[in-house]
């Protein structure tokens, strides 16, 4: 698919991989809708791109919803759709203080797996409604955003590992059945990459993590994840999958 003059649709676009992937659909010459919680966020990179910041919190279905009609209204309908937002947790099952935070747990699924479904849903909808743009009778991709961590899953991450497991798993499913409408469904995973999270991490921890990924050992561009995204959107043949960009890493236990 073109990229340029398309209309792209990105969640979690405020920072890290959803900022580096509005930032690099932007350059390519789509018309970048930037969606994020945070209004403040979206709107300097909105500003910055020359895209649309709306503000959305992506686990609740009206507000999406109305999110896409704003999209739809001030840009046109999306035939790129990319699932960035989402959060990263920590939390035992059996915590030392005995405690049971099941509710983290939820709160986890709640964001990562129904907030991308929801997502994804309302993409479907708009893009199934559009004129296919070749001949293969292509309306739109959908790229969603799992993590290395819903195959080797650490200690404490049982909660995130099964919601990014959601995503990896509703993706050949979600890819056959909208095969028909022409809208493909695609999924990266990616592994260790530069973050707010990652940059606040001790010298020593940072040093022992890049130890860690075979070649190259060092941690993930945002770009580099971005450029993934592009080569995604590009490639027809790509449909269904699941893709790791990690550096051949493999996480340990802990």
């Amino acid at each position: 698919m073109d990229i340029k003059g398309t209309i792209a649709l990105v969640t979690g676009a405020g920072s890290g991989l959803g900022e580096a992937t509005a930032r690099r659909l932007a350059e390519e010459g789509a018309k970048v809708a930037v969606l994020d919680l945070s209004v403040e966020t979206a709107q300097r990179v909105a500003e910055e791109i020359g895209g649309l910041a709306v503000a959305v919190d992506v686990s609740d279905a009206t507000a999406v919803e109305a999110a896409f009609a704003t999209v739809v209204e001030k840009l046109g309908t999306p035939r790129i759709a990319v699932n960035c937002a989402g959060i990263g947790t920590a939390t035992r099952i059996l915590p030392r203080d005995g405690s049971l935070p099941i509710e983290a747990f939820e709160r986890t699924l709640r964001i990562n797996t129904l907030g991308s479904y929801i997502v994804l849903s309302h993409a479907a909808r708009a893009m199934s409604a559009l004129e296919p743009v070749d001949a293969d009778g292509a309306r739109g991709i959908i790229l969603n955003t799992a993590s290395v961590a819903y195959q080797d899953g650490q200690i404490g991450q049982a909660a995130y590992a099964a919601s990014k497991g959601g995503i990896a798993s509703l993706t050949l499913p979600a890819a056959r059945e909208l095969a028909r409408f022409g809208i493909r469904v695609m999924t990266i995973a990616p592994g260790l990459f530069e973050t707010a999270m990652s940059a606040g991490l001790p010298p020593e921890a940072r040093t022992a993590l890049e130890a860690g990924l075979p070649f190259p050992s060092r941690m993930g561009k945002p770009d580099e994840f971005a450029l993934l995204v592009q080569q995604i959107i590009q490639n027809p043949l790509l449909n269904g999958e699941v893709i790791r960009l990690d550096s051949a890493v493999r996480l340990a236990p802990k």
